[in-house]
């Protein structure tokens, strides 16, 4: 009990209890990760979890986050410049970090749970796509754009692991993205001849900068732009 307090001072119970929780469900898969097996594994008390993480949902948010972290710095770079090649550099972290981490991608992606490591992917996610916008390259609104990207990356590494590894389509990931980028992008930046909606898209990214409006006239200009982008959007009625 004296270590633990000790290692408590220390700061050091938080981690013991994230590497305990990533042993057991690299281990013995996510059914093993509860409150009373990770705080066996770890050498304390159940209510430790309580106290670094308030639930078990928190621990395995920060267990997530962990394996994110640790993960994206061994994988990270400079910033590309080109935004599509950006995205899709994203894409092909994500896919390979649903691979390496099968356990854990599936428990933080479960249909109907929040987890606070993937709406910070979602916010980089949003970051990236709103950087194609700025380019002109998106034939959709970023909104759309987001949860199209969003939806196939996610489909694509789910539909990978339920196959057994040596089965495995290596190409199945790069021909879902270039499929989504098909469906989302614009084979060039938009000129004034071109397409309507990359222009009217583009242009609603540089609303809330634009100088000498008001705040309200900033906010009706962007419901004009948002209403006409789902209007473009909208399949046409049948003739």
């Amino acid at each position: 009990m004296v270590e633990v307090e000790i290692a408590e001072e220390r700061g050091e119970v938080r981690a013991m209890l994230i590497e305990a929780a990533s042993r057991l469900l690299r281990e013995q898969g996510a059914r093993a990760v509860t409150t009373r097996a990770v705080a066996q594994a770890a050498g304390v008390q159940p209510p430790m979890i309580y106290r670094h993480f308030h639930d078990k949902d928190g621990l395995l948010d920060a267990l997530a986050e962990h394996a994110m972290v640790e993960y994206v710095h061994a994988k990270s770079g400079p910033e590309d410049a080109d935004p599509l090649a950006e995205l899709r550099t994203g894409w092909a972290k994500h896919v390979e970090f649903g691979l390496a981490n099968s356990e854990l991608y599936l428990l933080i992606n479960t249909p109907g749970r929040r987890s606070a490591a993937t709406d910070a992917g979602r916010d980089v996610l949003r970051h990236r796509v709103h950087r194609l916008a700025e380019a002109g390259l998106l034939r959709v609104d970023e909104a759309r754009a987001t949860e199209m990207i969003h939806a196939a990356g996610t489909g694509a590494v789910v539909a990978l692991l339920s196959q057994p590894p040596d089965s495995r389509d290596p190409d199945l990931a790069a021909a879902m993205f270039d499929a989504v980028a098909a469906a989302i992008l614009t084979d060039r930046p938009p000129t004034p001849a071109a397409d309507v909606l990359p222009l009217t898209v583009t242009f609603a990214t540089a609303v809330p900068g634009l100088p000498t409006l008001s705040s309200a006239e900033r906010s009706l200009m962007s419901e004009w732009l948002a209403r006409a982008i789902s209007e473009m959007q909208s399949p046409s009625p049948a003739a």
